[in-house]
């Protein structure tokens, strides 16, 4: 049993799950979910807000301009894409691009308990206030991104989400940046604490 409430068997069988839940009004309106992508095991985790428009016409994470930013920040600190898991609070797309409501990401909260077990990643980097927020329980991206927090044997590294360093580019260095400590982290072994993760992250 995964948070409480639904069991699955494997991290394939929760991203086919997502395709049929019916949990929240998002169901209503999506042409696909998106659960997230990537390998079973990975060291990194990307967790952002939502799917956009691109991503629930495709069913995948981060394939819009946003997630070309994304793979930009990955190749200038040398992350492969392929390597990490990518995905997001609510697994559908919230009308508008509004920001997902708390309900909604309630909802999705077994969902994405159960990814960070599957997964298990070292580095949990979360893109934007609202991932920060849910994750860490903090308010103001601006305050936290870059700075690498501990949370029951992983790092919780905060940075702002690329749609919003697009929107503002004076973000887009900071997110940059960040993105390249968290390829640091990987590469130093830094991020490998003492301790494995025998507990949900949040």
């Amino acid at each position: 049993m995964v948070g409480g409430e639904v069991s699955f068997n494997s991290l394939r069988g929760l991203e086919i799950n997502t395709g049929t839940c019916s949990r929240c009004r998002l169901f209503a309106t999506r042409k696909n979910a998106v659960p997230g992508e990537g390998p079973e095991k990975a060291e990194l985790m990307f967790v952002g807000e939502g799917p956009g428009a691109e991503e629930d016409r495709t069913g995948r994470p981060f394939v819009g301009r946003a997630g070309r930013l994304l793979d930009q920040a990955l190749e200038e600190a040398d992350i492969r894409r392929e390597d990490v898991y990518i995905t997001n609070l609510v697994k559908c797309r919230p009308p508008d691009n509004r920001q997902p409501r708390d309900d909604e990401m309630d909802a999705c909260h077994h969902f994405l308990r159960a990814q960070i077990e599957f997964v298990d990643p070292v580095i949990v980097c979360t893109l934007g206030a609202t991932a920060l927020m849910r994750v860490l329980g903090k308010r103001g991206i601006s305050s936290y991104r870059g700075r690498i927090f501990r949370r029951l044997g992983r790092c919780v590294v905060p940075t702002f989400h690329p749609a919003g360093a697009l929107r503002n580019p004076s973000l887009k260095p900071f997110f940059l940046t960040d993105v390249k400590e968290v390829g640091r982290l990987i590469t130093s072994r830094e991020a490998y604490g003492r301790d494995r993760r025998d507990q949900t992250l949040f």
